[in-house]
């Protein structure tokens, strides 16, 4: 399977990841035992996680996803098979966020021991902390990168301006600088992407691992109506995209999908892959069966007529 790179990093992933945001919540440990399974058996290699998941679930405290990664690379002896990339700086508790030095000591502590590994691939600042100066984050990176913690960082959910200034100040004063952007970024949701960030990552290089891929399942095609919204935990969240301009996205995709004999869900995520800068849309399921159709994804090879077709009926108004 293609390889792509992560950034300047040494970081060799295929072109999909694993969201663990279902771990602990939608998927439990047996679960999703099976699903990072089929996930490597099927050539795939990144796992993307943060600290702070599940913690919006009844009962849960954050970390339950980890902790559950963990566990499965114990049992299944799979640590060198995958590139393993989480977060922090979500809040955990009052004094359990950000993105200070004393807090990113203590909060990679506590993921390499949920997740029972001496390192991180991939350790990603969940949210911009602007209480503290990015001088004082990217040194605590260093530390953690020279004693072997982890390998390389990444950034998510900053303002263009604030990962700008971040990749200026790493340039300028000899930091560890961010090798990954985390964006929302699919078929729907495309203009903060494309005019806010990708200048961005076309300058600096960035690795580009999009959530949202499939805008919360609605690109699945799973959801037509107000009617379909009761299909999944997620499905509320799914209203805003029924639009016209949603509609019309869905039928493209049913015509490119009957092109190519392929599922909208595939179709969405091939369009990903074949876009400029993008190296891993990030996405989830919560069965084995979900997860081989979502796979087909990167088998697929949209020719420019398909491409053409979905950019264009997908362009914001």
């Amino acid at each position: 399977m293609e390889k792509r790179t992560i950034g300047s990093s040494s970081l060799s992933v295929a072109p999909l990841a694993f969201g663990g945001n279902v771990f602990g919540w939608t998927a439990d440990e047996p679960t999703s035992f099976h699903l990072l399974d089929a996930f490597v058996a099927a050539g795939f290699n990144l796992i993307d996680t943060a600290d702070v998941y599940s913690r919006w679930v009844p009962g849960n405290k954050g970390g339950e996803s980890e902790t559950i990664i963990g566990n499965w690379l114990k049992k299944s002896g799979k640590r060198e098979a995958v590139v393993l990339a989480t977060k922090l700086g979500a809040e955990m508790a009052p004094d359990k966020k950000g993105l200070s030095k004393g807090y990113i000591e203590r909060a990679v502590d506590e993921s390499l021991r949920r997740l029972q590994t001496d390192y991180i691939d991939l350790y990603q600042s969940h949210y911009d902390d602007p209480a503290t100066p990015i001088e004082e984050t990217l040194d605590a990176f260093g530390h953690l990168i020279k004693a072997g913690k982890v390998r390389f960082i990444g950034a998510s959910n900053f303002t263009p301006e604030r990962l700008k200034e971040s990749m200026e100040i790493s340039a300028k004063q000899g930091y560890p600088a961010y090798q990954s952007l985390q964006p929302e970024y699919n078929l729907y949701d495309r203009q903060t992407y494309e005019q806010g960030y990708e200048p961005l990552v076309v300058q600096y290089g960035l690795g580009v691992l999009n959530y949202y891929s499939l805008a919360s399942g609605f690109l699945t095609g799973k959801y037509r109506s107000e009617a379909d919204l009761s299909k999944s935990p997620r499905g509320q969240g799914i209203r805003k995209y029924l639009t016209d301009r949603g509609f019309r996205i869905l039928n493209a995709l049913d015509e490119v999908a009957e092109q190519y004999g392929a599922t909208p869900a595939q179709i969405s995520l091939a369009w990903l892959m074949a876009h400029r800068g993008i190296t891993a849309p990030i996405a989830s399921a919560t069965s084995v069966e979900q997860l081989h159709d979502l796979a087909k994804a990167a088998e697929l090879t949209l020719d420019e007529s398909a491409i053409s077709k979905l950019t264009t009926v997908s362009a914001d108004e």
